[in-house]
Formats: structure tokens, sequence, C-alpha cells
């Protein structure tokens, strides 16, 4: 691991695996979670022989917390510094729930740059509260309660939350794994970035995208409702919607065998 200085001063935690190989994957982590939740991908991606790059956003895991911006124009530009600084031609970008919104508003403000394939994984997107473009987001009430309780018992917030993230049955150690790893944010990065999915929309950078798209949801996801994959696979050109049947929010470990066959199926096709 090392870590990148970004424009504002801000040291970003980077992992970077097998640096020698010229197949790279960067992936998007989300809220509110840190890098790690990509374990089961990295242990296959490495093993395919794919260099493997993945983040702490600002505020999360070993990143610093910064007391300033934590919107999206923000974020994608910090994402766009971390691929900057591996020097290569292009990568396969993968976001997951407001990760996969980043790399939305990363595609618009950076024109595509370095990007030649798309991985939205549960995408909080085109919003993650009701606006006029997403009826099926959630209410400002509902995201500010969210948001209110991070103020005041951060931990129980993570608690409720991770209560909808799965649909299938998962132990109880994992369970605790995973809420260790939304427990490493700092409450700074936790709550501004729970304002930012409150106030964000990335509509109209949809159309912007103009690489292959391959969209992951999970039909039964209480967080990020599969509407919003209907809606990403009506606007984004070039665009593949990959339903997961039995898959909640959290399709990566829901389904974790045919997520993982799914996205190397994209990446090598």
């Amino acid at each position: 691991m090392y870590f990148i200085k970004v424009d504002d001063g801000t040291k970003i935690a980077v992992e970077d695996l097998n640096r020698s190989s010229n197949k790279v994957i960067v992936l998007v982590h989300g809220w509110p979670i840190s890098k790690d939740m990509y374990e089961y991908q990295k242990n296959i991606l490495v093993g395919r022989g794919y260099r493997v790059v993945s983040f702490d956003i600002r505020g999360f895991g070993k990143s610093d917390t910064s007391a300033g911006k934590y919107n999206y124009d923000r974020l994608a530009t910090d994402l766009w510094c971390v691929i900057d600084n591996l020097k290569v031609d292009s990568v396969t970008l993968v976001g997951f729930s407001m990760g996969g919104a980043i790399c939305v508003r990363y595609m618009a403000m950076f024109d595509n740059d370095y990007v030649n394939k798309l991985v939205l994984a549960g995408a909080a997107a085109p919003s993650f509260d009701k606006t006029i473009h997403n009826p099926y987001g959630h209410s400002t009430e509902e995201t500010n309660a969210l948001i209110d309780l991070a103020y005041r018992d951060r931990p129980q917030m993570i608690t409720n939350f991770g209560d909808k993230l799965f649909a299938n049955y998962h132990t109880k150690a994992f369970q605790d794994w995973f809420r260790q790893l939304c427990f490493q944010a700092s409450g700074i990065g936790t709550i501004k970035t729970a304002i930012s999915l409150r106030d964000e929309d990335v509509f109209d950078d949809l159309k912007t995208i103009k690489v292959p798209t391959a969209i992951l949801h999970g039909k039964q996801d209480q967080i990020c409702p599969f509407e919003f994959a209907t809606i990403m696979e009506r606007e984004i050109p070039n665009a593949t919607l990959i339903p997961f049947e039995y898959s909640g929010h959290g399709l990566f470990y829901d389904e974790l065998e045919k997520f993982n066959e799914v996205l190397i199926q994209f990446l090598e096709y």
C-alpha cells in the first residue's frame, strides 16, 4: 500500500497489486465502507493476472480525513489523481454503490479519460434520493434521518444500514467483519458523503459515458432499488444490464460466484 497526495494535500491510501501486469482494473468502494470490501474479488482477479488497484475514498479506511468538500466533483477528482498516478494507458473502472456514482461523475468530468470499460455494481445512480428523473429514490426525510443518526450514534446507524445490505444469509463472522470495515471510516467522511448522496444527481452525466458499460444490480436491493439500473441502462449508450435475481444491495457477496464470473467475462470479452 502507498499514499498519493492529491491537489488539495489530502493523502489517499492506494493498494496496487500485481503492478507488472498491463491489464489494469480500478475498484471504487461504496458508502460507508473501504477498499477492503473487494477482498473476494481481488483474490480472483490477481490470480488471473490483473493489476488490481483499489483505494480508500477520503475520510474512509486509511485515507486522510479532510475538513473540506466531499461532493462528487471532489471525489471524482481524487479518482482521477489515483488513475493518473498509475502511468498506464487504460483501465477498467468498477464502482459499487456511491462508488458507482463517483465513477459516472468521473466519466463526465474527465471525458472518459483512461477508461476502456466501466462496471456499475449496485450504483447509487442516477441519484440516491428522489428526483424528477428518479422517482424510485429515497425521500429527503429518510436520508436526513440517516445523517442525523450518524451525528448521534454512528455505530447504530451503520448496524441499521447493514441490516438492509444483503438479501441472503451470511455468517455472523462475515457480518462482524463487514461492519468493522464501516467502523474504520471517520465520522466526518461518513456524514459528508451521506450529504452528497442526498444532494447529488448524475442523471445528465450518464449520457457522457462512451465506453462499454456493464450494469450489475440486485433485484432485491433495498438501498438502491433495481429501478435505478433500468434508468441507467436506458440513459447510458452501449450499456448491458445483468440482473442478480437473488441479491440485495451487496450483490458482490450475495451471489459471489456469479458476480466474479460476470465481472471476468466482461473484462475478457
